[in-house]
């Protein structure tokens, strides 16, 4: 029976793979729906499709700790993103609840 779930390969599991090199990925056909493309192109093709943009922050060396124990085989970088996005939904959840017990109060 197949399974549906996708497994995240390493190289350590491809070991006949060869080191691709930034030379390598200069030379690199870029296609998008089987039209080359430029690399601004592909990028934003990437962005579109995966709705996320690659940033580089600083964080404390407790804060990445806490998310790699927790994160497990998720990947903590996942693992952030997830609690971002919580937070965000909840700040969103806790200005509406505001919103309606002042419009509430005003009506009583």
């Amino acid at each position: 029976m197949k399974s549906n779930a996708i497994t995240e390969v390493s190289s350590a599991d491809l070991p006949e793979a060869p080191e691709l090199t930034d030379a390598d990925l200069a030379h690199a056909r870029l296609r998008v729906g089987m039209k080359d493309v430029s690399r601004e192109e592909f990028s934003a093709a990437v962005r579109e499709k995966l709705g996320k943009q690659r940033v580089s922050i600083m964080l404390d060396a407790a804060v990445v700790a806490f998310f790699k124990a927790k994160a497990g085989e998720r990947g903590y970088q996942t693992l952030i993103n997830q609690t971002l996005c919580e937070t965000m939904r909840d700040e969103k959840l806790e200005s509406t609840l505001r919103r309606i017990l002042r419009e509430e109060r005003r009506a009583a």
